[in-house]
């Protein structure tokens, strides 16, 4: 059968389980996106994704990719279309139109042009024009544009896989089925479920979370009780192929007919365990399942003998609360349950308020960022047991933190006011990793960066950097500012203190930039469009991405293509891959340190799918001996990056790098090097910098350090000094 291309969305944080999912149901060319999961296949490949997939949100079938600078360039295209395969005399219609568009602000404009291209189209070939239904259409049509370019797809789901159909009442803040799914499957439950381990939810309310427990250990489908896809209306639907793939899927469900595990669901409100009754029976799994009523205080295992299970729950955040503090409270006896009578289960709780994670006493081994909706949540996975037992509300710093003082809710509602702008601008910009605070406010002197990581898990870091205060200022006053601003962070972040990297940057003694200051060889990985790289927050002065090159890394990527790449003091090899990837013939990378040649050559190979280029050259050595080597070589370069330290005196190196006063011999070798018609790109953060003016005499110099200062550092100027330099 022909080969067909979908997109599988999904709530924010289940992309990389969604991926997993659908290659398990069958689906080619896997590839993951932030919000989605692309995948190619039959159509009998998209029918078991809308009838099995557990974690997915919509299934698009692709029809068409065109360019549209204009509303009616989009009408026009939308017309070439022959939508009489799509939809017969009597259907009805849905038009959809998502994403960003030059010309098309409005989304409901773009749906409402999508709709009179596809009625004048059938209105011409046929005299008739299809009805407008906004609920359950027979067929409904999905616009998304990604700047002038637009995809036409069906929308296959027609509404919302997360409806299963067995939902007839729900709290005030329901927690989605997916969502639901993908807190267990990330907590490792249906494992455990075959292994008989027991499952708990001491906070059910509507029991989504048990009766999603119970379809995964039945086995059953969870698409099994919709009565309605977009599918069923649309004229390329094969009924017996549908017939088919339905039977399939019911049979282990079928086969499922005796209960092998313990699945709970304890709630004090009697009217929420009458209604997880009810939606239980309408699943089909209430054999499956027990609720009962009962208090939070009052949860056990079924049995003594009971050592291994689950205890997932959904407690309140203060969005069903009438306030903070009741949340709070519920949090902490939580943790007093799990802790007095759990000792040895797994429990992974779905909080909208991370700070409320410390409540719990114990401390969590993985912690994920997810979305029920539009709420940013965090699920932390525990293991109860001794060794990750702490004192509730425990921040885990060596000296008590003012948590609330004028200082601490000025600092927080800073953080705060960042977090809120920042944080929207870089997820329309696709940007993961940025500054969110670089010393705002004099008095609190931090630099703050966030990272988005995507392995081993998908959390948000903070990693923080002290400026050191002025030796006129008390150490007193700077050790309380400290503390002010360390209790602020994790609530005005949203982010656990075991995840916030402390660093004081202090004024260097030459050569201790790159100084390694820990051996935990911890790394993460993160992304850099559409790239991967492993970033370290702990062992050194800094991470391993210069988040302030972002901009130039993305003009080199855009120069490379066909050229021969030099990136001298390559460090981490960030700037390499970038070029790699923008299809440079070759790349070379020297640097004087072992340790950060084989973190480059891992960012290479963390990448090599998306590599146009397979000739790369590690050299290590001192650049500045190396470049006087290599000019009376033969060896020729079109792009050349060229970032060196402010200072070095590593006692490998021969004298002392002063990029002050070294950068005029320095940026000369480079261009003995340049091939004509080649590009040098000069980058240093030197604050002081000034380019010496006899280099202009000899060169071609362009100082780009403007257009290469990304958002993020806008306050500071002259975080960096950028210049293209090229032959006269």
């Amino acid at each position: 059968m022909t080969a067909l291309y979908f997109l599988a969305s999904v709530p924010r944080g289940l992309a990389d389980l969604l991926a997993k999912e659908l290659t398990a149901l069958g689906a080619g060319d896997v590839r993951e996106r932030a919000t989605g999961v692309a995948f190619c296949g039959t159509l009998e490949t998209a029918y078991r994704a809308c009838l099995q997939a557990r974690l997915a949100n919509r299934v698009f079938l692709e029809l068409a990719r065109f360019e549209a600078q204009s509303a009616e360039s989009f009408y026009a295209a939308a017309r070439e279309i022959d939508w009489s395969q799509h939809l017969g005399p009597r259907a009805t219609l849905a038009c959809d139109f998502s994403g960003r568009h030059p010309s098309i602000t409005h989304s409901h404009f773009g749906a409402l042009k999508l709709k009179d291209a596809i009625v004048d189209t059938l209105r011409e070939l046929s005299g008739t024009r299809p009805d407008i239904v906004l609920d359950r259409p027979s067929v409904r049509v999905h616009a998304h544009a990604h700047g002038t370019r637009i995809t036409l797809a069906l929308d296959l789901s027609g509404e919302s896989l997360h409806r299963r159909g067995y939902r007839g009442a729900a709290g005030e803040a329901p927690l989605k089925e997916n969502v639901a799914a993908g807190v267990l499957v990330r907590s490792g439950w249906p494992n455990l479920a075959g292994s008989g381990a027991e499952f708990l939810d001491p906070m059910c309310g509507s029991g989504t979370l048990v009766i999603e427990a119970a379809l995964m250990a039945a086995h059953c489908a969870p698409g099994l009780r919709r009565e309605y896809f977009g599918f069923l209306g649309w004229r390329g639907h094969d009924e017996a192929l549908w017939r088919r793939v339905r039977e399939e899927a019911n049979a282990p469900c079928l086969a499922a007919a005796e209960p092998t595990t313990i699945i709970r669901g304890l709630d004090h409100n009697p009217a929420a365990v009458r209604d997880a009754r009810a939606n239980a029976e309408r699943a089909g799994i209430s054999r499956w399942v027990r609720f009962e009523v009962g208090e939070l205080s009052r949860a056990a295992p079924a049995s003594e003998s009971s050592t291994r299970g689950l205890l997932c729950t959904n407690p309140p955040y203060g969005v069903r609360l009438d306030s903070l503090e009741a949340a709070r409270a519920v949090h902490r006896e939580l943790g007093e349950t799990l802790r007095a009578r759990f000792q040895g289960w797994r429990a992974s709780v779905l909080t909208g308020a991370p700070q409320l994670g410390m409540e719990l006493g114990i401390r969590a081994a993985r912690t994920h960022a997810l979305w029920n909706g539009a709420i940013e949540c965090r699920l932390l996975r525990m293991s109860v047991e001794a060794a990750s037992l702490r004192r509730p509300g425990s921040l885990a710093r060596e000296e008590p933190l003012a948590c609330d003082t004028p200082g601490s809710r000025m600092f927080g509602n800073r953080v705060t006011k960042n977090l809120k702008r920042l944080g929207s601008w870089a997820e329309r910009a696709g940007v993961s990793c940025y500054r969110l605070y670089d010393a705002d406010m004099p008095e609190y002197a931090f630099a703050i960066d966030v990272y988005h990581t995507i392995h081993p898990e998908e959390q948000a870091w903070l990693y923080v950097q002290e400026y050191a205060a002025p030796r006129e200022i008390e150490a007193e006053a700077v050790r309380r500012r400290r503390r002010e601003a360390l209790a602020a962070l994790p609530e005005a972040a949203g982010v656990p203190v075991d995840r916030i990297a402390l660093r004081t940057r202090r004024r260097m003694h030459r050569g201790e930039q790159y100084r390694k200051v820990g051996t935990q060889g911890n790394y993460h990985t993160v992304l850099e469009d559409g790239l991967r790289f492993l970033v370290n927050f702990e062992d050194y002065l800094d991470t391993g991405l210069f988040l302030d090159h972002r901009l130039t890394r993305a003009r080199l990527r855009e120069a490379a293509a066909g050229r021969r790449f030099l990136n001298l003091f390559a460090y981490t090899g960030a700037a390499t891959v970038h070029a790699a990837a923008g299809g440079a013939a070759a790349t070379t990378s020297v640097d004087l340190s072992r340790t950060y040649l084989d973190w480059a050559q891992r960012n290479l190979a963390l990448n090599a799918a998306a590599l146009k280029t397979r000739a790369h050259e590690f050299i290590q050595a001192d650049c500045i001996e190396w470049l006087r080597e290599g000019a009376r070589a033969r060896e020729r370069y079109d792009l050349i990056f060229l970032d060196p330290p402010t200072f070095s005196n590593s006692k490998r190196m021969q004298g002392v790098l002063d990029i002050e006063r070294d950068h005029p011999a320095l940026i000369d070798g480079c261009m003995r090097l340049l091939a004509p018609g080649g590009l040098l790109v000069f980058s240093t953060n030197s604050q002081r910098f000034r380019l010496d003016p006899a280099l202009s005499q000899r060169h071609a110099i362009r100082d780009v350090s403007a257009v290469t200062l990304p958002r993020d550092f806008e306050r500071n100027a002259r975080i960096h000094r950028c210049f293209e330099v090229r032959l006269p």
